[in-house]
């Protein structure tokens, strides 16, 4: 008896502990399922892997082809720098100009002078009509890791997933974006020369913006890449103002890249032209934005499918500057993208430096400094794989430290549309088909 109560006991004992351990994983597992399925707000990257935890995507705008083959070019692109004003719970639509056009697109979006984490979310991909109307039959989604949202932290790039996108050739194409956490401060290309617009509340779905406002900048916008089988590369065109096209006509798209990239089109040449031209930037000084010095890394060699660029009009700003900076420096600064460029196996054009006799900051000193890179460029041994006489193509022959008149804006610096389409008719088509 006694036997038979001990063994009783210990059997209850047992009986006691499964039953805990039971209701543990009950109350466990139904965590889990709250967890997972009762979160509300922005969606948050999945909790699959991604090629980095902090932002959920990509962070390195890869040119290796996809699993069809086929390597990333860019289409579009903008320098970017700091000091870009802050967004909170509004939806912004930012509208860029195509230059080749593909089958896929994807989409690159920066951080890089954020002192703080950027979350985006509803991003949409879509072809624009009119000021901040799109085209809803052709309104896409775009995910980041198989996500609605991505998190950047402040110095980093993301990287969308790849779209099934028939993105045009040579048109406008709108980039829709939810901010729904505020955020002071984002990186920005300062001069769009067009109007982007911004409104409360999440309305990236929508063909058109509510109490839409327009801004002139763009904002942590850097890049649209296409997947394009018949493209050669993509060229960038780095500078300053000139290159920027300030004073081009507003909402135009008439800068001389693009200019370019009509040219050739036209031509039947599939070569992606990316304007990374800041204005006010110089060659070797910092002040707006980093000097192209300082940037050439990241704005022209880390471009998918760059295979050119054409170096143009920073040092204008270096030599009309306060600082003093003179030929020999500048020369010595050229020298070294030419060795960069090389040793990224890129080829670099040389742009001659257009006059500016008349503008506010023209010194003689500024003019003979001129003189001296422009006679390095085109001389034998400078390194150079081309020349682009941007010098012949705008200056008055009878007073070739000035502008011709039918190409200058007034201010006897910066080209007029007449004077874009110039420049662009000065690069050589066959740079790119050899």
């Amino acid at each position: 008896m006694k036997r038979f109560r001990k063994s009783a006991v210990t059997v209850s004992a047992a009986l006691v502990v499964f039953i805990v351990v039971a209701i543990v994983l009950v109350r466990r597992d139904s965590t889990r399922n709250d967890d997972s399925g009762g979160t509300t707000g922005v969606a948050q990257p999945s909790a699959e892997p991604s090629p980095d935890p902090t932002t959920g995507a990509s962070t390195e705008p890869s040119t290796e082809p996809s699993a069809a083959g086929t390597p990333w070019t860019g289409t579009w692109a903008v320098a970017l720098q700091d000091g870009g004003r802050g967004f909170e719970r509004q939806t912004v639509r930012q509208v860029v100009r195509t230059s080749i056009g593909g089958d896929t697109v994807r989409l690159r979006l920066s951080n890089e002078f954020g002192t703080g984490p950027l979350t985006v979310s509803a991003v949409y991909l879509a072809r624009s009509l009119r000021t901040s109307t799109v085209d809803a039959g052709t309104n896409t989604k775009v995910t980041f890791g198989g996500t609605d949202s991505v998190t950047i932290a402040a110095g980093k790039t993301a990287v969308s997933d790849a779209v099934d996108f028939t993105l045009p050739a040579g048109a406008d194409v709108a980039v829709t974006a939810y901010v729904p956490q505020e955020i002071d401060s984002v990186s920005q290309h300062v001069f769009a020369n067009r109007n982007n617009y911004a409104a409360s509340g999440n309305q990236s779905a929508k063909a058109s913006l509510s109490g839409a406002r327009t801004f002139d900048n763009y904002a942590f916008l850097a890049g649209v890449d296409v997947q394009n089988a018949a493209a050669l590369g993509s060229v960038v065109a780095l500078g300053a103002s000139i290159t920027d096209g300030f004073d081009s006509s507003f909402n135009q798209s008439r800068r001389w890249p693009d200019q370019l990239a009509k040219r050739l089109l036209a031509a039947g040449t599939q070569v992606g032209v990316l304007n990374a031209g800041i204005s006010g930037n110089m060659l070797v000084g910092d002040g707006s934005g980093e000097s192209a010095v300082k940037r050439f890394d990241r704005d022209v060699l880390a471009q998918p499918g760059v295979k050119w660029v054409i170096v143009s009009d920073t040092a204008i700003n270096d030599l009309g500057g306060d600082d003093g900076i003179g030929s020999t420096e500048l020369v010595a600064a050229m020298q070294d993208l030419i060795q960069r460029s090389h040793d990224a196996g890129v080829k670099i054009f040389c742009s001659t430096l257009t006059p500016y006799e008349g503008a506010d900051y023209w010194s003689s000193q500024g003019e003979t400094g001129r003189a001296a890179i422009n006679d390095f460029l085109k001389a034998d041994g400078s390194g150079c794989d081309a020349v682009v006489d941007f010098d012949a193509a705008l200056h008055n022959p009878s007073s070739p430290t000035k502008y011709a008149a039918r190409y200058d804006t007034g201010d006897h610096l910066h080209p007029n549309d007449a004077g874009m389409e110039a420049l662009a008719a000065a690069v050589d088509l066959d740079l790119f088909r050899s």
